[in-house]
């Protein structure tokens, strides 16, 4: 791979935690119902640590003589972390958010793949770092799930 590789999964990375960012916000806010409230609190604290990652990604691009991208670049992904029409669906909202999780995941193991084989320790240790955070989201949000009252 090359640091064509890298650069082009950074902006990725960069715009799917942008989406994030929107997504948790908006159920966050939206959500309504007693078992709500963990959800509703925890995506809360994710929006921070996730608008990080993206600090950190633009940055890393910026490192690398590239621009993080506006909004013009942006296209959504994350179909299945729109607020539910039934504010009340936390469950769609956990369901989404692994989904959302699966797929930074595979986007930062990508991500760690092509630095090392562009031999980039420092974009290796900005995907690792993240990396960390993501698979502590999905732990928490599978463990909500193993929580969640069934219908």
């Amino acid at each position: 791979m090359s640091s064509d590789d890298v650069t082009t999964l950074l902006t990725e990375a960069y715009l799917d935690e942008l989406e994030t960012v929107m997504n948790y916000l908006t159920n966050a806010i939206v959500l309504d119902g007693v078992h709500a409230e963990e959800v509703k609190t925890s995506l809360e604290e994710d929006v921070d640590e996730e608008l990080e990652h993206a600090r950190l990604l633009g940055q890393r691009l910026k490192q690398l003589d590239q621009s993080p991208p506006g909004s013009e670049q942006f296209e959504p992904h994350q179909s299945s972390l729109q607020p539910p029409a039934d504010t009340t669906d936390v469950q769609s909202v956990i369901d989404g958010v692994l989904e959302a999780e699966d797929d930074a995941i595979e986007t930062y193991r990508s991500l760690l793949e092509a630095a090392e084989a562009a031999n980039d320790p420092v974009t290796e240790d900005v995907a690792v770092t993240i990396l960390t955070d993501e698979e502590a989201h999905h732990s928490e949000f599978r463990g909500f799930k193993k929580e969640f009252p069934m219908d």
